[in-house]
């Protein structure tokens, strides 16, 4: 039978131009990873940066289903470094699976280690708590709660609206567990603001901006459910746009202002410029028609595949196509019932989604899919795609890049093995390095 470290080495041998960080850092992300308890932190009272959950749960658990892990929070992400494989520096989101051949646990000398069937592959390191988590609103409320970083502290992750107004199997994602997420949470009593006021907001970019002396958050993102109808007598547009506005008048010019929202009409694209806003994320989420009306039936009920696709192309006029960067969920594309049977199949298909955006000047970017237990892709492909897709898949994005003349989008840091801070997926990783 083979085992996961076959599977890994027999494609470290085979494509051998992607980095060997990525296809460690692929698997983690599609299938996560399990933790020692002697690994967890002590929450917001320790000197490791917790977890955040900031806007879905990342974990191949519920809550009520991680144990220690539930109460002792997993760091928000980690770094691996050196082993047998020589890993540069490498940041990953932290995806909690209990079952997972992949463990941090310490070792005979206390430090941290990543093993994977039961032997060491690299050293971790955990994310200090930066100070700014150390500091709490005049209300009581965490930082951690209206303001969280990740990547390393590269971004201030802004979920305003923390539930989605796509509701219900008839209309929500088959990948989203974002509703799911807000559920849970306050389940079990955890601190979860629905929609996150203004001052609030504006109050945790304050202490950010004071105890940040090294200023390590450069961008921030604006994001949350999507609006059908409006939040607080707004649509989508003034909605999120509202807090670009405060951020830009309180902090001119402090961070890259970012949004991910649906594909709006021109005129809404325009506001969220004029609000502040620089770089516009409206994801497509999955190339492929069939597979697009099947797994996002509220986005096409509401707004179509192809209006969509032609209101991307739009909003490129309004921020230019580099500032233009449509997320999809790679590897829902094989996700049964309804996916591709075959990588080959997959690739070709979310190949060509590349080709269309990148030939435009558009560059897509991508989350490596994680199959969160409570979404209906999830139940059914609990073990996510095969490896083998999200290894081809960083070699076609870096060959459909360059072929179009790009080069790696603004808001994300640096690129390359051991530079990219980018943490749920490998594609900054796997592009090369820039001066």
């Amino acid at each position: 039978m083979q085992t996961r470290t076959d599977l890994i080495e027999d494609l470290m041998s085979r494509f051998p131009h992607v980095p060997r960080e990525a296809v460690i850092k692929e698997d983690l992300l599609r299938g996560g990873l399990a933790f020692d308890d002697a690994a967890l932190t002590d929450n917001e009272n320790g000197d490791v940066k917790p977890k955040s959950y900031f806007i879905f749960s990342f974990d191949h658990r519920t809550l009520p289903e991680l144990g220690e892990a539930a109460l002792r929070r997993p760091p928000e992400e980690i770094v691996l470094t050196g082993g047998p494989y020589d890993l540069r520096r490498t940041v990953v989101s932290v995806r909690i699976n209990p079952s997972s051949p992949y463990k941090v646990t310490p070792d005979a000398d206390g430090r941290l280690v990543l093993t994977l069937d039961g032997r060491t592959i690299a050293e971790v390191g955990l994310p200090p708590m930066p100070d700014y988590y150390r500091h709490t609103l005049s209300n009581g409320k965490q930082v951690m709660e209206v303001a969280p970083t990740i990547q390393w502290g590269y971004l201030v992750y802004l979920t305003v609206f923390r539930v989605c107004q796509y509701f219900g199997a008839k209309e929500e994602c088959g990948y989203c567990d974002i509703n799911h997420n807000w559920r849970q949470h306050k389940a079990a009593g955890r601190p979860y603001t629905g929609v996150k006021p203004i001052d609030e907001v504006l109050e945790a970019l304050e202490i950010i901006d004071k105890y940040d002396t090294a200023k390590t958050s450069t961008a921030y993102t604006l994001t949350g459910g999507s609006v059908t109808s409006q939040v607080g007598g707004k649509t989508e547009a003034d909605f999120y746009g509202q807090y670009a506005q405060a951020i830009e008048e309180r902090f001119p010019g402090r961070w890259i202002g970012k949004v991910v929202a649906q594909a709006l009409p021109r005129e809404d694209v325009q506001r969220f410029y004029d609000y502040g806003i620089r770089i516009y994320h409206p994801n497509y989420e999955v190339w492929d028609k069939r597979l697009f009306e099947f797994y996002c039936p509220g986005k096409e009920r509401y707004v179509g595949r192809e209006n969509w696709h032609r209101r991307i192309l739009e909003s490129a006029e309004v921020f230019g196509p580099r500032n233009v960067i449509p997320n999809f969920v790679a590897g829902i594309e094989m996700a049964e019932p309804f996916g591709f049977t075959t990588v080959n199949e997959a690739i070709d298909s979310t190949t060509e989604g590349l080709e269309y955006f990148m030939s435009r000047g558009i560059t897509p970017r991508f989350t490596t899919w994680c199959p969160e237990p409570t979404t209906p892709l999830g139940k059914t492909n609990p073990d996510g795609a095969p490896l083998e897709y999200h290894i081809r898949l960083l070699e076609a994005y870096r060959a459909t890049m360059e072929s179009n003349g790009l080069t790696s989008p603004p808001g994300y840091g640096q690129p390359g093995a051991g530079r990219a801070v980018f943490s749920v997926s490998s594609f900054m990783d796997s592009l090369p390095a820039e001066d």
